[in-house]
């Protein structure tokens, strides 16, 4: 990658808000913020904090990278959703990176994402990502976990930089499961005969 290419990764897959900046090889601006909930308002700002760090610009930007899961389904749409929005606007390549192509770029070791009830989103080798108790995924060898997310949006910051210039499609959500609706607590109307 040259070293003058500028790329900007974020992440809001779990209950953080995270941003990193790269500069060639080496990231010059990185943060993460605790959240459960307000990503949505608050990434824009921090994307804008972390530009700001590293004195650059949106118009300075070779490639923008994100998170695309699985994790939390609102989550994703958020990130997926500010990528493709900034990418049309900047007419800048956007690059999805899987949370599990993330990990993989961390360690050794099969990469899982926690899920809730115990459970974990495990990448294995040669099928499609699955759902399963964090206990049977550990009896497949050692996990790697998505615990830190500035070491995985890092990870995506590189991966976007090796990747970006062959992208053909924008990032779309990586979903392994359909979102958890939950039913309305508020109660219906009562419907009067006419």
């Amino acid at each position: 990658m040259p070293s003058d290419s500028i790329i900007l990764a974020f992440d809001t897959s779990a209950a953080h808000c995270a941003a990193a900046l790269l500069r060639g090889d080496s990231i010059i601006a990185s943060r993460v913020e605790p959240m459960s909930r307000g990503q949505a308002e608050r990434l824009m700002p921090l994307l804008e904090e972390v530009l700001a760090e590293a004195d650059c610009t949106w118009r300075d930007l070779t490639a923008i990278g994100v998170g695309i899961g699985p994790g939390n389904f609102t989550g994703i749409r958020i990130s997926v959703s500010a990528a493709r929005g900034l990418a049309l606007g900047l007419n800048t390549p956007a690059v999805g990176i899987s949370g599990f192509d993330a990990l993989a770029e961390a360690g050794e070791g099969f990469p899982a994402i926690r899920a809730p009830r115990e459970q974990v989103y495990v990448a294995l080798k040669d099928q499609e990502p699955a759902l399963m108790e964090q206990k049977q995924a550990e009896s497949l060898g050692p996990l790697i976990l998505n615990d830190d997310p500035d070491l995985q949006v890092r990870a995506i910051a590189r991966l976007t930089s090796q990747r970006w210039s062959t992208v053909t499609e924008p990032p779309a959500p990586l979903y392994v499961r359909p979102a958890d609706a939950a039913p309305s607590k508020d109660t219906p109307p009562v419907l009067l005969d006419e």
